[in-house]
């Protein structure tokens, strides 16, 4: 049990207890004071589970090594319930009350936004695990002295756009033949400014938009817009979805509707998606950040073993992010040699990390989408998986993928898809 001078303090153990995130042996009288980290999520969806599961992963091997600089870390994990209030004042105890050296976490960009302000009011480390709205890095660029304690370490919605046009490319569109496309997206902060890169980088890569649809994210019928992809003989959905995918999927599979279902669903990443569908993922292809099929790095595959071992799933987007999160948090405080929040935003801007991702470092002040990582073939850049026979395969880049794309039985050959 590990003991602590701030009531109040708490340790989520979903899947992990308590203990495995202390070095054995540690005694209340000689321990060094914890380190304590606040994780913030959504805790009912997928991604904002898979937070949390990262980051318990992560603080269980950091501490088992010695911690940092000899402390152990202290998780606080709070849930955001999906709502930006209950975010904010979340964020608010995790400084306030549990006097967390950094906030990490956060899937949901409406939530993201909503924090971002507070980090800077706090003066507290804020490092975004999943949110893809660009205004977040948009407001570092405009303000620097203001936000500058505001850090993402996943993509954001226009290297995710960057991604699925990269994929479109070479898969859909040159080895393929298709050459029609429907743009449909959930209507979140996140995917308009991935729609308006779609509709900037699909026809480069190929593909005519030939309809544009964003849906609210309680529809519950998509025959509709279905109809609308036949209508306009399109032969892909390209998707942005993050929330509302069950249903669309669920929907496109059981209609036997007659386009490839592509995109980036961020959902369909993991194997919690399979299940929640029961099946109807079979023959989803969706970007992503990793894969326990492609290796990236060498921690690539160990990492995802090790999440499926003790979660019963496969990693999310946002736990392979997360996990990474917590060893440049290490290293960063180890660099600097204090958890000073100033100190801390220095040591992290000077981030060289090879993580699960790829090769993560951050964009400097002077980018458009300061702090967020650099992207690219020597960086973080992306792969694309298709569902076959209830597993992941890995489709693209070539330097990774373990397979070749599989059309449903309902899709038609892409010649179908017009010119």
């Amino acid at each position: 049990m590990m003991c602590s001078n701030r009531p109040g303090q708490r340790i989520l153990a979903a899947g992990l207890s308590a203990a495995m995130l202390l070095p054995a042996g540690a005694a209340c009288a000689d321990s060094p004071q914890p380190i304590p980290i606040a994780v913030i999520a959504a805790q009912s969806t997928i991604n904002g589970k898979g937070i949390i599961q990262g980051a318990q992963l992560a603080a269980q091997k950091i501490n088992a090594a010695g911690g940092i600089n000899g402390r152990p870390i202290k998780l606080i994990t709070m849930d955001n319930h999906s709502s930006a209030s209950d975010g904010v004042r979340a964020f608010q105890r995790a400084v306030k009350q549990d006097h967390a050296v950094a906030v990490v976490g956060t899937f949901i960009s409406e939530v993201a936004l909503a924090q971002e302000p507070w980090a800077a009011r706090l003066k507290e480390p804020f490092i975004i695990t999943g949110a893809w709205s660009t205004k977040v890095n948009e407001r570092i660029h405009n303000n620097y002295a203001r936000y500058k304690y505001v850090f993402r370490t996943t993509f954001n919605s226009n290297t995710g756009a960057r991604v699925v046009c990269g994929y479109a490319k070479d898969i859909l569109s040159k080895q393929l033949g298709y050459k029609r496309a429907a743009v449909v997206s959930e209507d979140f902060a996140w995917t308009k400014p991935l729609d308006k890169e779609y509709m900037k980088c699909l026809p480069k890569a190929g593909l005519k938009v030939v309809d544009h649809v964003r849906f609210s994210g309680d529809t519950s019928n998509f025959s509709p817009i279905f109809n609308r992809i036949e209508k306009h003989n399109a032969g892909v959905m390209i998707t942005g979805m993050a929330h509302a995918g069950t249903r669309p999927t669920v929907q496109w599979h059981s209609g036997q509707n007659p386009f490839l279902f592509a995109g980036w669903s961020s959902q369909a990443g993991s194997s919690s998606f399979w299940k929640d569908t029961n099946g109807a993922t079979e023959g989803v292809i969706t970007g992503t950040v990793a894969s326990d099929k492609a290796a990236i790095t060498p921690k690539t595959i160990p990492f995802a073993n090790k999440f499926e071992k003790a979660f019963g799933t496969s990693p999310s987007y946002t736990s392979y992010s997360t996990y990474d999160t917590l060893f440049i948090l290490k290293n960063a405080i180890e660099r600097a040699g204090t958890t000073n929040a100033d100190a801390l935003v220095k040591s992290l801007e000077k981030t060289d990390y090879v993580g699960t991702q790829g090769r993560e470092q951050f964009l400097g002040r002077d980018a458009k989408f300061v702090h967020g990582l650099r992207f690219g073939k020597k960086y973080v850049s992306g792969i694309a998986i298709q569902w076959q026979h209830g597993n992941p395969v890995v489709i693209w880049p070539a330097s990774v993928a373990d397979g070749k794309v599989e059309l449903p039985k309902f899709v038609p050959e892409p010649a179908g898809s017009g010119s």
